[in-house]
């Protein structure tokens, strides 16, 4: 029997996936002699710290359900570990919430705050698109602005905030960043800070949402969103957690609870893990910034400007025209890119370059590249 017809479809409410689109590209990268080098996507290459994968398998064999606020061991290692990486003082650990992985959380972040079609939610104009796809599940109005003064007379229920931003590596600085804070709060808007990649800082010093620099200490209306991806490898571990004003994390929780959304326990104890040791942290680093230089410096030498890049897992560039030439460009060499017009309409002339593949295929890039025309 057919389904009934009239039934609402969430898909048709989201755009085409993107990644979708590069199909004809990937194919001709892959027919390159020296195989594909896949720089679209900034997913991990590197294996899982040893000290992370043993605490991942020291409480496999636990049954019972985990709780959903995580472990006190979890969320007092996520306070220290934020003090300590990034100088970020005065996070209560009840105010701290592990997450299924951090798309899932700025994905479900208006829906889960009961945000609709009444309230506004602002994303940045160039920006990862799952922040436009969570207003749009939860049928809220949607803006793209940098500038707040864009916004006019209108307030905000929401502001996602990008720093390091991915795609383009731009760091926001303390001035910003306390501009976006005392605008919020004379609107009565939350701040949702996506700060994934602050631990990969590259040029100058990227400051967080929660930095005492930024709001003085007072954490209200605030939220800052911390993933082990890409500092710690663990994307398939979906590892991440948001801290931050204690009364919207406990809001955040009730509803979690409710709906079962509870990061598993053994991974719990590899967030633990992970968050407590920064050797591993520094090591991968070091790997992504070699990987850095040598990109950099071969796309310069192909023709590339750089724009931005101070920070993150990706190098912005363009060559002056539509990215999708651009990316036709790189896959006859072998090199597949992301178009920069994924992350929003002033982004149709960049392509984003990620620096998460192998040191053997990053050569092998680079090499390509000194081929480029």
């Amino acid at each position: 029997m057919a389904l009934r017809t009239r039934r609402a479809r969430v898909s048709d409410l989201l755009p085409d996936f993107p990644w979708d689109t590069l199909a004809a590209a990937k194919a001709e990268a892959a027919a390159h002699p020296g195989g594909i080098v896949d720089l679209s996507v900034g997913t991990p290459v590197d294996p899982v710290d040893p000290l992370i994968r043993a605490a991942l398998a020291s409480v496999a064999e636990v049954p019972g359900y985990p709780t959903t606020h995580g472990t006190p061991e979890l969320r007092a290692a996520a306070v220290e570990a934020l003090a300590r990486r990034y100088g970020i003082t005065g996070v209560d650990p009840a105010a701290v919430l592990p997450v299924i992985g951090t798309k899932e959380l700025i994905a479900g972040l208006p829906r889960l705050l009961g945000l609709g079609p009444a309230d506004l939610v602002v994303i940045p104009e160039v920006a990862y698109p799952t922040y436009e796809v969570g207003g749009l599940l939860a049928g809220t109005q949607i803006v793209r602005a940098d500038g707040l003064t864009q916004l006019g007379p209108r307030d905000p229920a929401l502001i996602y905030v990008n720093s390091p931003a991915n795609p383009t590596g731009k760091v926001l600085g303390v001035d910003h960043l306390r501009k976006v804070v005392a605008f919020a709060r004379e609107r009565g808007a939350i701040v949702a800070s996506d700060e994934c990649y602050l631990g990969l800082s590259w040029e100058g010093r990227a400051v967080s949402l929660l930095d005492p620099e930024v709001c003085d200490g007072d954490h209200t209306g605030l939220l800052a969103v911390h993933s082990l991806s890409k500092t710690s490898n663990l994307a398939s571990y979906r590892a991440g957690f948001v801290a931050g004003d204690p009364e919207l994390v406990a809001e955040l929780l009730e509803v979690r609870k409710h709906a079962g959304m509870i990061v598993p326990f053994p991974v719990q104890a590899a967030m633990t893990a992970a968050l407590g040791d920064d050797a591993h942290e520094a090591d991968q680093r070091e790997r992504y910034r070699a990987r850095r230089e040598t990109l950099r410096a071969a796309l310069l030498s192909a023709g590339f400007r750089i724009d931005h890049s101070e920070a993150g897992l990706y190098l912005w560039a363009t060559l002056g025209e539509n990215c999708r030439v651009t990316v036709d460009r790189l896959a006859r060499h072998g090199i597949l890119a992301a178009p920069g017009d994924f992350y929003g309409p002033t982004g149709v002339e960049h392509v984003r370059i990620a620096l998460t593949a192998s040191d053997e295929r990053i050569a092998a890039a680079a090499e390509r590249l000194r081929a480029f025309a």
